[in-house]
């Protein structure tokens, strides 16, 4: 098998029919319709091994996450995915690795009705290269928007905080090795599920949102500055993974404010649209917290367990800094 050519490769591993409907790989450009009404949305992420993933990872988490990663961009939009492209660059072929790269991407591909419509493979220098980009459809009058969140919103995140950032930062060896740790966060690391579902159910109901991939207060600080506002968090109120109750406060700290690779939405609603967001995240089984609240002025105020304001707050990830 490693004598496959590239076109052998996308046929053995990435040609698969397309909805009716659609023109999809084969030609030098897919096509689709866009439904009446809608919007088209789109996005793309770049991922590098060693930058984005460990050599080592499971081919068929790294095919899930490649794709979820931009479904949570979707997400964050309130938009229904239509259809995705890839871009693959391997330094060789494996055809085992892959068909497992394949398996697990048209996995999440299939359970969201985003189907692979095109893209391109390429043979690179040394690491292996992912590209991905998903086209979407939203409701214009629904569209959750970074610039919308107003005075005396609520902020929610879904989800929990700090695994992912707390998996990274073992398997890299910047923290110490718990085995019973990485073994209940790893998942979240390799696993990510776009919350698709629940940006969906909220749209209409949220003003603003966003997906949070390089940490809650950065991420957040996105919203703060296009909506002009400030914001003040409550420590105590965090939905912390319960696999991080052991480590030490100072690590939790920087895990749940800043950790990365997180893809839960965080997202800001009225007050009194509170008894809607908890039900419409209900009905997508995805759990909401409320961790603070948009004041005026311009910043992001974090306050511990005793209501005092915490000093230093740590910084989310920058590929430059």
């Amino acid at each position: 098998m490693a004598d496959l050519s590239e076109f052998q490769l996308i046929a053995r591993a990435f040609m698969r029919p397309v909805p009716a409907g659609m023109i999809g790989g084969g030609d030098d450009c897919a096509l689709f319709d866009i439904p009446p009404g809608k919007r088209l949305a789109t996005s793309t992420d770049l991922l590098l091994e060693g930058r984005h993933f460990f050599s080592d990872v499971d081919p068929r988490a790294l095919g899930h996450k490649a794709l979820a990663v931009n479904l949570s961009d979707l997400a964050a939009m309130g938009a229904t995915p239509l259809a995705c492209v890839l871009g693959l660059g391997l330094a060789r072929i494996d055809a085992q690795w892959v068909d497992r790269f394949a398996a697990g991407f048209y996995a999440l591909a299939d359970l969201h009705a985003c189907p692979l419509v095109g893209g391109d493979t390429t043979r690179s220098l040394h690491d292996i290269t992912l590209s991905v980009t998903v086209f979407g459809v939203v409701d214009p009058a629904r569209v959750l928007r970074r610039n919308a969140a107003q005075l005396d919103d609520d902020i929610w995140i879904s989800g929990q905080l700090g695994a992912p950032d707390v998996a990274c930062r073992m398997l890299a060896g910047t923290l110490a090795l718990d085995a019973h740790v990485l073994a209940y966060t790893r998942s979240a690391l390799e696993w990510p599920q776009p919350r698709l579902a629940l940006g969906l159910a909220i749209a209409g109901i949220a003003h603003a949102a966003i997906d949070v991939s390089d940490g809650l207060l950065q991420d957040l600080g996105h919203i703060l500055k296009a909506s002009d506002v400030a914001a003040q968090l409550d420590e105590a109120a965090l939905p912390l993974h319960p696999a991080l109750a052991p480590l030490p406060e100072a690590i939790v700290r920087q895990a749940a404010l800043a950790g990365g690779d997180l893809y839960e939405l965080c997202f800001t609603a009225a007050p009194a649209a509170r008894d809607a967001i908890e039900q419409a995240a209900r009905e997508v089984a995805v759990p909401v917290t409320r961790i603070g609240r948009i004041v005026a002025g311009r910043g992001l105020r974090v306050c511990d367990r005793t209501g005092a304001p915490l000093q230093n707050l740590p910084l989310g990830f920058d590929h430059f800094r």
